[in-house]
């Protein structure tokens, strides 16, 4: 799809890190931004400074996990500029380093999937089929992770779980657009190819009381700042992608109408190499045994 002037862009997770990336990309570009994030402060402050660039904004506090909160942000959309051409369900929230999988409380895996899953169901839900009736070219971009859509990563068990679901609801996604003969696309993002410097480490700072934990957190690192900073400590430099990097990456993929929006890396290659084969071979997955999980 075509980015051009005038069109509008939805972003969930907006107030931080990808998702205001995207948002200023697709700004700078002359769309009409919808911010939506579960913080206010910090959605304030990005409509703001967006504004102050000249982009013309609208912002609505959203919890993506609540179905009735997304298609409320679906009516305003609408209701304020008429049309939806581009959706980006990037709204999520980080689980890892508590444990083994079986050792994590049930509301872990619960918030992790009203976020992670059921808000990128929501967003489609509240507006794909509004975007089907305006018959005009659209595209909806769903946010996974290396850590779960390429190789699954024992480490943050409910975070990877949670990121290959998106995976698999954007090739359905894909595939039921397909059908239809719709003028609207489907993509899944892969944030990367390094690391990035957003808010996922810190995302239990919006978690909420429904899904409160009953025993301390078990993660070493409760920052990016605190795991970039025991990397040094113990020799080892870690790379990291700047977000803007994935926005352009994400409106060149757009605009190229791209499914995978996966960076090239060959360490990315080699994990999907090594899960294809072991598949294939019907082979023990021996990719898995080189994560240290003490």
């Amino acid at each position: 799809m075509e980015l051009r002037a005038g069109q509008v862009a939805v972003v969930t997770g907006a107030a931080s890190g990808i998702g205001l990336a995207m948002a200023r990309r697709f700004s700078a570009d002359g769309l009409k931004v919808v911010l939506a994030d579960v913080e206010r402060s910090a959605l304030e402050k990005a409509a703001a400074s967006l504004r102050e660039d000249g982009a013309e904004v609208h912002a609505r506090v959203t919890d993506v996990g609540r179905r009735e909160e997304v298609m409320a942000l679906a009516e305003e959309a609408y209701d304020r500029f008429g049309a939806v051409h581009l959706l980006c369900n990037n709204a999520g929230v980080g689980s890892g380093a508590e444990g083994r999988m079986w050792e994590h409380e049930p509301n872990d895996w619960k918030w992790a999937f009203e976020v992670n899953v059921w808000g990128v169901f929501h967003g489609i839900q509240a507006f794909v089929p509004r975007m089907l009736a305006g018959g005009e070219p659209g595209h909806v971009v769903n946010t996974s992770s290396g850590d779960g859509g390429i190789a699954p990563l024992p480490t943050a068990s409910v975070y990877a779980v949670t990121k290959a679901a998106v995976v698999t609801m954007t090739e359905s996604l894909y595939a039921h657009l397909k059908a239809e003969h719709a003028r609207v696309g489907a993509s899944v993002l892969f944030p990367g190819p390094h690391m990035l410097r957003t808010g996922l480490w810190e995302s239990h700072r919006n978690r909420p009381d429904r899904y409160a934990k009953t025993r301390p957190r078990r993660t070493p690192y409760r920052t990016i700042a605190q795991f970039e900073a025991a990397m040094r400590d113990a020799g080892e430099e870690v790379a990291f992608t700047p977000v803007e990097e994935v926005a352009d990456f994400v409106a060149e993929g757009v605009a190229a109408g791209r499914f995978w929006l996966l960076p090239a890396s060959e360490h990315s290659d080699r994990q999907i190499r090594a899960r294809s084969r072991s598949m294939l071979d019907r082979a023990d997955p021996a990719y898995l045994e080189n994560f240290i999980l003490d």
